[in-house]
C-alpha cells in the first residue's frame, strides 16, 4: 500500500524525517475525521484515503432496483408498450401503488381524432389466444367473470357452456347458456371502447400493441349484453354503468387502460371521470397485472385400468396434441367454407390458427369445421 505523502511546495526543501512526520501527521488527521463521520458518511471517507472500510461498520444501503410487474427491470429506454420482454405489452405499473385521480392527472387532454381508418380488424383477429393457453380471449373472461361455470367436454375447460354472471353494470344476476340465440345475453365488453381508443391515440401503437389493447385482461368485462349495446363506444363523458355503486370503479378501470397504452382524454371526458372520482376520492387504480387463469397444461395420459368384468372397458381420451404451426405461406390461408378447409386438409381449425373465422364455427366454441 502507498503511504500518503504531504504536497511540498516548490520553494521549501525537507529532510526524509519531516516528510514521514508530516505523513503522519496527515493520516491521524484523516483516521479522526472517519472516526467521527456518520455511519453513512464513513465507508465514502475510507475510500477517500485509499484504505477500506471496517469490517464492523456495515456498507450504505443501496436501494433496490425496481423490477417491472414480470420480474423483468423496466428498459427506461424502451417506447410506450415496450418491455424488455418485447413488444406489444402495456406499460407494468405496480399493483394499485397510485389513487385513479392521480393518474388521471397525468394522462393528456386533447380534441378526439377523426374515425377514419377504423375497423375492427385493426386491433387483430377478434379474441385471439394471445396468452397461448389453448383457449380464446372470450372463454378465458367467461371462466374468468362466471360463478360455477361448466365446460364443453373434450375442450379441456376452454369452452364455457353455462354460468352465472353478477353483473356489474346493472347488479343483477344473469344465467349465461351458451347457443346462437342464448350467448349475446352475456357480452365481453372493451371497458374502453375499440373505437374510442383509435380516436385517441390507439393509431400510432404499432399491430402488435393494439391486438394486446384488444385482448387485455385489464380491459374486459362479462357484462349484460343489452347494457353494453346500449353503450356501444362511448366514454365516460356518454356513459356510465346504470349500477351506481360500481362507477368509481368502472372509471378507475377506464383511467388504468388508458394511461396503460399512452392513449388520451378529452376534456368532457376528463371531466366527467374527476366527477365520479370526487364521491371516491381513494379509489385506487387497478393495473394490468390482472390475467386470466393460468395456461392449460396438456392432460397426462390416464392410466389404464383394468375394467371390472360386468363393465364394458372405456378407452382414455386421447392427450391433446399441439397443433403443427402454419407454414409462413399458409399465414393469410382464407376458406370460403368448411367444404375447402376440409379439401385442404385443414380441418378442424382452432381459434388464432389461419383461416379459422366465425362464420365457420356454427357453435362459435373455438372450433371450426369439426
Amino acid at each position: 500500500m502507498d503511504r500518503p505523502r504531504s504536497v511540498r511546495p516548490p520553494t521549501a526543501r525537507r529532510t526524509g524525517a519531516v516528510d514521514w512526520i508530516a505523513a503522519g501527521l496527515t493520516g491521524l488527521l484523516l483516521v479522526s475525521a472517519t472516526a467521527c463521520a456518520s455511519p453513512a458518511t464513513a465507508p465514502a471517507a475510507a475510500t477517500a484515503t485509499g484504505s477500506s472500510p471496517s469490517a464492523s461498520a456495515p456498507p450504505a444501503a443501496t436501494p433496490p432496483s425496481t423490477p417491472a410487474t414480470d420480474g423483468t427491470p423496466l428498459d427506461s429506454d424502451a417506447a410506450p408498450g415496450v418491455t424488455a420482454a418485447g413488444v406489444g405489452a402495456p406499460n407494468p405499473q405496480p399493483a394499485f401503488a397510485s389513487k385513479a385521480l392521480d393518474v388521471l392527472a397525468t394522462i393528456p387532454i386533447k380534441g378526439r381524432a377523426p374515425k377514419t381508418g377504423y375497423s375492427r380488424d385493426q386491433f387483430g383477429q377478434a379474441w385471439a389466444d394471445v396468452d397461448r393457453n389453448g383457449c380464446d380471449t372470450r372463454n378465458d373472461m367467461l371462466r374468468r367473470d362466471l360463478t360455477a361455470p361448466a365446460f364443453k367436454p373434450g375442450t379441456r375447460d376452454c369452452v364455457v357452456l353455462s354460468g352465472v354472471l353478477n353483473d356489474p353494470y346493472t347488479a343483477t344476476l344473469i344465467n349465461f347458456l351458451r347457443g346462437n340465440a342464448t350467448s349475446t345475453a352475456v357480452q365481453i365488453d372493451h371497458v374502453v371502447a375499440l373505437s374510442d381508443a383509435w380516436q385517441k391515440g390507439a393509431q400510432q401503437l404499432t399491430p402488435a400493441q393494439r391486438l394486446s389493447f384488444a385482448n387485455d385482461p385489464l380491459n374486459l368485462l362479462a357484462v349484460d349484453g343489452p347494457a353494453n349495446m346500449k353503450k356501444s363506444d362511448g366514454d365516460a363523458a356518454t356513459w356510465l354503468p346504470p349500477n351506481k355503486s360500481y362507477r368509481c370503479t368502472y372509471v378507475a378501470r377506464q383511467i388504468s387502460v388508458k394511461a396503460s397504452y399512452t392513449l388520451w382524454v378529452t376534456q368532457a371526458e376528463h371531466d366527467a371521470m374527476a366527477r365520479t372520482l370526487g364521491d371516491c376520492p381513494d379509489a385506487p387504480a387497478p393495473t394490468n397485472q390482472e390475467a386470466p387463469p393460468p395456461p392449460m397444461q396438456a392432460p397426462a395420459p390416464a392410466q389404464q385400468a383394468v375394467p371390472a368384468p360386468a363393465q364394458p372397458y372405456v378407452a382414455p381420451a386421447p392427450a391433446y396434441v399441439a397443433p403443427v404451426p402454419v407454414p409462413a405461406a399458409l399465414a393469410s390461408a382464407y376458406y370460403a367454407n368448411c367444404a375447402a378447409v376440409r379439401a385442404a386438409g385443414a380441418a378442424p381449425l382452432h381459434a388464432g390458427q389461419p383461416g379459422y373465422r366465425d362464420k365457420l364455427d356454427g357453435d362459435r366454441d373455438g372450433t371450426a369445421c369439426e
